[in-house]
């Protein structure tokens, strides 16, 4: 994301929602938590196809579920998105390396 754009939960959802439930096979997340979990699993079935890509998305969700506690107050769930960032940016070389196996 750019420095401009503003982070968000949902903007982060909406952002690669699609893209992991296309490994799912699952209708795409609308929220954080439901995110989370699609991108575990997503993970897991892209590391066994052998798309090293993909070893990173499990410390995403652990971050990603821990930011969608609704305990966690806005600051520390920006933080956490944050941290969560670079672990995503590979989704896109991933799907699509999934893709072109299917």
């Amino acid at each position: 994301m750019s420095k401009t754009a503003v982070l968000t939960a949902d903007s982060l959802v909406a952002k690669y929602a699609a893209d992991i439930a296309s490994v799912t096979s699952q209708t795409p997340a609308t929220t954080l938590a439901e995110f989370a979990d699609q991108l575990s699993t997503a993970g897991d079935t892209l590391t066994s196809a052998y798309i090293t890509l993909a070893e990173e998305f499990e410390t995403a969700a652990s971050l990603l579920r821990v930011a969608a506690d609704p305990d966690v107050t806005a600051t520390d769930q920006d933080a956490l998105l944050r941290k969560a960032i670079p672990y995503l940016k590979d989704i896109p070389d991933a799907v699509g390396e999934y893709r072109l196996m299917s």
